[in-house]
């Protein structure tokens, strides 16, 4: 059986700002039930971390870590919550912050958190088979296990798997880190492990230096090998293509069900979906729209251009003077993109909602109350709101790209196949059109509609086949 170690600089339910936060929640539970012996290690954040869960922190040990010439306090805690052991990285000058990312010396703190954690192997008295790194906050344990540490005979066997959610993210900072943060010398940048136009970049180090390296769907790990997606990284990658797969990511279905979610205002399930409609009026109510039989077309995202936001924005007008329809937006993001939704909730009020806000309780009752899930990413590595709202029997419409291409599946007219709608070419005028399709199919064909809400619901998105080509991947790097 494989021992593994899961880092993460995020983990919910503590904290989390996205994708990777719900990641190291439900795959490290998936691979403990599947029979993988397997713990996670964070940071811990002291002023984000959630009080309810404070009671249960047991102090483990302490001790310093060295930071370049300083030396640091590094406490490790421990907590057991749903069957997973939990190591906290302590120290308040790098973690007790307001906010979990954004400050000037990030490349330290997480410098930091990758040292700890090598640190604290021997220490804990947990060598494990495999360090599963997350991201660039711990892409450099790779590299560090091969250039720093492999004196140490206990540290020889270890392999490291890392796992990119979103290679836009790659940690990129002057080379003097390498002494100045890492205490080692040249070697990795004059060989250009590390070496990225002049600076040192985390993600390259950890791509080249990593036994084994995952993306979070098959489509994205194609799409970074190509200079349109692959953020300057796209010739390393295809230099390591050999290592390289993609595991799509899978969502929580017990905590994202219509049948149970506590934060819906009526159940329902795929086989009895009466409920869904009070669903859809108890929405309109709330958000103060006319409660009437329309298609609500929603959107809950960060509201950036990654998420293709201002597509939806330029479409937006014609969409709403020409159907009879509702639109929803649930998030936060960008001020110029948030005052151009407002602007149409002030120009159409019985038609559009824009909540500028981050709500969990409210998504999810779009979730459910809604008819016509959009996601119009430039580029998504996997997504997991599509899956959720196909759980919820919101169909998605998504531009064909990464992990949506993976998981939603075009409506075929003629065989009744599909899941959602999905279109190719990035422009406006598309989405636009697509939506105004959209629009017809629910207005006159019900019973296409049902089927494609049936199908779509019916779809398996759990985490368990994902778990299994996990724990088959820490099972080849362990042989």
């Amino acid at each position: 059986m494989s021992r593994v170690l899961f880092a993460a600089a995020e983990a919910a339910p503590f904290y989390k700002t996205g994708g990777l936060g719900d990641v190291s929640l439900a795959l490290p539970k998936a691979l403990i039930k599947d029979g993988v012996e397997l713990r996670v290690v964070i940071p811990y954040y002291k002023k984000l971390f959630p009080e309810k869960y404070r009671t249960k922190i047991k102090e483990l040990m302490y001790f310093q870590v060295q930071v370049g010439a300083k030396s640091k306090y590094c406490g490790i805690k421990t907590l057991t919550l749903d069957g997973v052991d939990y190591y906290l990285i302590d120290n308040e000058e790098y973690f007790g912050r307001d906010n979990i990312y954004g400050y000037w010396d990030d490349g330290e703190r997480f410098a930091f958190f990758q040292l700890a954690i090598c640190e604290m192997l021997e220490k804990i008295n947990y060598i494990p088979n495999v360090i599963h790194c997350n991201d660039w906050h711990t892409a450099f344990i790779p590299v560090l296990l091969k250039d720093k540490y492999n004196w140490i005979d206990s540290y020889r066997h270890i392999k490291t798997v890392l796992t990119i959610h979103n290679i836009q993210f790659q940690g990129v900072y002057d080379p003097v880190i390498l002494d100045s943060l890492f205490g080692i010398g040249m070697r990795t940048f004059d060989e250009g492990t590390v070496e990225f136009y002049g600076n040192v970049n985390f993600m390259k180090g950890g791509i080249y230096c990593a036994d084994a390296v995952t993306t979070v769907s098959p489509s994205y790990a194609e799409e970074i090998q190509t200079p349109e997606f692959g953020e300057s990284l796209d010739g390393i990658l295809r230099d390591n293509s050999y290592k390289l797969q993609g595991i799509v990511n899978g969502i929580d279905t017990q905590i994202y069900d219509p049948a149970t979610d506590p934060n819906i205002f009526s159940h329902y399930q795929v086989d009895d979906m009466n409920n869904k409609v009070k669903d859809k009026h108890d929405l309109q109510k709330s958000l103060g729209l006319p409660q009437v039989d329309v298609p609500i077309f929603a959107v809950v995202s960060r509201l950036t251009r990654q998420k293709g936001m201002d597509l939806l924005l330029d479409t937006l007008n014609d969409f709403l003077h020409k159907y009879d329809a509702q639109v929803i937006v649930l998030g936060t993001g960008d001020p110029d993109l948030e005052a151009g939704f407002r602007g149409y909730q002030e120009a159409f009020p019985n038609k559009f909602v824009a909540a500028i806000e981050f709500d969990v309780r409210l998504a999810q009752q779009i979730y459910a109350g809604s008819d016509v899930f959009v996601m119009p990413s430039a580029f998504e590595p996997c997504g997991l709101s599509q899956m959720m709202a196909m759980r919820y029997g919101s169909v998605p419409l998504v531009h064909s790209v990464g992990g949506l291409r993976d998981t939603v599946k075009p409506y075929n007219h003629f065989t009744g196949e599909g899941t959602g709608f999905g279109f190719n070419d990035y422009r406006s005028e598309v989405l636009g059109k697509m939506m105004g399709y959209a629009y017809n199919l629910y207005c006159d064909e019900p019973k296409a509609w049902q089927k494609i809400r049936f199908q779509g619901m019916k779809k398996d998105f759990g985490w368990q086949k994902s778990a299994q080509k996990y724990r088959q991947l820490y099972q080849e790097l362990s042989d």
